[in-house]
This record gives C-alpha cells, structure tokens and sequence, in this order.
C-alpha cells in the first residue's frame, strides 16, 4: 500500500486543479449499499433503470482488481439568490404549508426555475476534465502499471457513498453529501483505480459524524413529499426526477406542487441550515450562461423550437430534460402561474398555450392544453 504522504499528494493535486475537496476511500462494499436492492424493489427508482445496474453494489464490480477510491468534490454555489427568494415574479408557488415564496423580481413576465447546478457550463465536462488531468499527473507521478477510470455521473459508482467513506462530509436526511463548512452545494467525481492507496480516514476512524440532529426542515419543505424518510428518497415524487428524468406525461397528482420547476429543485438544499453560510465559488463557470437561464422567462422556454433547443443546451446540462421535456415543464409552470398573472402576460400566455395544445407532440400538447385550463379557470 501506497502510504499517507502519497494520498496527500493526490489531494494536494487535485486542489491546485480547483477541486474544493478530495478524500480516498478504499474500495469496500460499503454498508449503504446494502439497502439499495431494497430501495429498488420499492419502486423508488421510477424509471431509472441504470440504478439496477448491479456493478452499483460494489466498486468491486466496476474494475477488475480496484483497490481505491479518489473522490473529489468542487462547490458550485454562487452568491445568487435560492429558489426561497427567487421563485417566478408572477408565480403562485407556495412552500408545503402554504406559505407564500417571495420574490424579488419585477414586471408581470411569468417566470420559471432551473435548477442551481445547470445554470452555467455542463459539471460533466468541468469535472471530468480535471480528473484526467489527475489522473495524467499520478502517472506521472506513480511510475508503477495500475488501471484507472474516472466518472462524474456517468458510471456505475455511487459517489456520495464513496465520498462519505473518503472522509468528505455526511449523508444527509435529503440523501445529499453535507461537508460541515461547505455545505451541499458539490459536484461528486470519482476515479477508481487499482492503485492500493492509504484512505483517507486512518483504520478504525469514523466518518464525519451525521450533524443534522433533529432537523427536519428538507423533509417538511418538499413539496412533493418525496422524502418518505430521514435519508429515504422517493424518486417518483422528487420534482429533480420528474422534472428531468421522468419521460412521457407527468402524473397530474404532482403538477400543481411542482410550482415553477422547470429543470430540477434546490429547495432541500435551500432550506438546510448547513447551506446558509456555504461560500460561493469563484469558477465563472458555474454562473448562469446564458443569463437568461437565472428565474428564465417561461414563456421564452415554451417557445423555443426544437432546433433552438438543441443549439442552446447542446453544452449543458439542461439536455438531460430533452426538448420535449423542456416545453413540458414550462407549460406546467405557466398553469401554476396562472392565478397571478396581469392581464397582458395572461393574454400573451393564452396565446402561447392554446397554440401549443395543437402541436403534433402529444405529451406537449397534452400539457399545454392543463395549463390552458388553469388560465381559463377550468
């Protein structure tokens, strides 16, 4: 095994590459995983079908002959407002208990939410470039054979297991990665590898113990109740997986809640305590590119045409929704709009909807035509 000064080295590299936060991990069959069939079989994957990939189980599975995790983590916050004062100028978006959201914009255009970590550029390739330059300077470095792969939500590693193991923070009652000074604002990749590293955590030291007590303020706060249980998430209600993930028809039972949504959620984050002093980055990387995407114009979204789409989000995580996705969620958030908009943004709205009710796209149309519905009062 590769000792302690070697393992700092690694971290002390990924760091000058603008990582926020690096730890090994060894490559264990974590306790957490354990659960993971279960949570399957309970449907809570929705229509994520990659989760079943059994290589998840274990980093085993995933290269022959692994010995180590590296995970690194880069914060992505910026010092823009949360979804909390930031939700849609004209939206009607309440909080689970029906408290109003302010907001803090002017003017009666209808506007939408993205999800903080898809306002600027894709973190898939921010981040996987850096971890192949790591991964250049270990070999470099490390003049020993050894065998290497790298993901950033692309393979079949859970990273915030593996981060948790590596030393970097606690699982959270969202089920997010929380790091005691930086919150939860962290772009996860991982480099697996057969290099027999030192972990990070010394043999017998626990990880970073779990301090969020008797908070409860992510699970009250989903809309959608998707966090069935402390660290339990229900994919099929989360408004990130039915905003981005979930193809076809939206179940009306959700529409309502998921307020202003367009692409993702924050409000978990949001609301938790450990994410009101969390610094904010200083990668321009991670700002809305273009500005438009920051509390966007809903009717703007709903109007692209597909190639427009593709030509703006073609370097973005946004894509993920795919355009029919895309104008799918926004009609959705215009019908949630619909009770506080001015007569001239209702007008303009009508017309949008009622043209989009006739498109050739059934699930757009079928959308569309919910919304038009809300507008008229139906």
């Amino acid at each position: 095994m590769l000792g302690a000064l070697e393992t700092q080295w690694v971290a002390d590299q990924a760091r000058s590459l603008g990582f926020s936060l690096c730890g090994v991990a060894p490559a264990a069959e974590f306790p957490e995983l354990e659960r993971l069939p279960q949570w399957l079989a309970r449907g809570y994957a929705g229509q994520m079908n990659y989760l079943a990939d059994p290589r998840r189980q274990a980093p085993s599975n995933v290269l022959e002959g692994v010995r180590s995790l590296i995970v690194c983590a880069l914060n992505y916050n910026t010092s823009r407002p949360h979804t909390a004062v930031a939700a849609a100028s004209s939206s009607s978006y309440r909080h689970k208990d029906g408290s109003q959201v302010s907001s803090e914009w002017p003017g009666d255009a209808p506007r939408g939410w993205i999800s903080r970590y898809a306002w600027g550029a894709d973190y898939h390739g921010v981040l996987g470039e850096r971890l192949e330059q790591l991964l250049t300077a270990m070999r470099e470095k490390f003049r020993v054979p050894f065998a290497a792969r790298a993901y950033v939500d692309t393979g079949p590693v859970v990273e915030r297991i593996a981060a948790k193991h590596a030393g970097l923070g606690w699982l959270a009652k969202n089920s997010c990665l929380i790091h005691p000074e930086l919150g939860s604002w962290l772009f996860l990749g991982v480099i697996v590898t057969s290099l027999d590293l030192a972990p990070s955590l010394a043999p017998g030291q626990p990880p970073q113990p779990d301090l969020c007590g008797q908070c409860t303020l992510c699970i009250d706060a989903c809309p959608t109740g998707a966090l069935v249980g402390p660290g339990l998430l229900d994919a099929r209600r989360c408004i990130s997986y039915l905003t981005i993930e979930h193809r076809g028809s939206l179940p009306e039972e959700f529409r309502a809640a998921i307020g202003p949504h367009i692409f993702g959620c924050d409000i978990c984050q949001d609301v938790c305590p450990f994410n009101r002093k969390a610094p904010a980055t200083g990668m321009a990387e991670f700002e809305p590119q273009p500005a438009e995407l920051f509390a966007p114009a809903l009717e703007w979204l709903a109007s692209l045409s597909e190639e427009e789409y593709r030509r703006m989000f073609r370097e973005s995580a946004i894509k993920r929704a795919k355009y029919q996705g895309l104008v799918r969620n926004a009609c959705v958030a215009l019908g949630n709009a619909a009770p506080t908009l001015a007569p001239a943004a209702r007008q303009h709205a009508h017309v949008l909807l009622e043209r989009l009710s006739a498109s050739p796209d059934a699930v757009i149309a079928e959308h569309a035509a919910w919304a038009l519905a809300r507008l008229l009062g139906g």
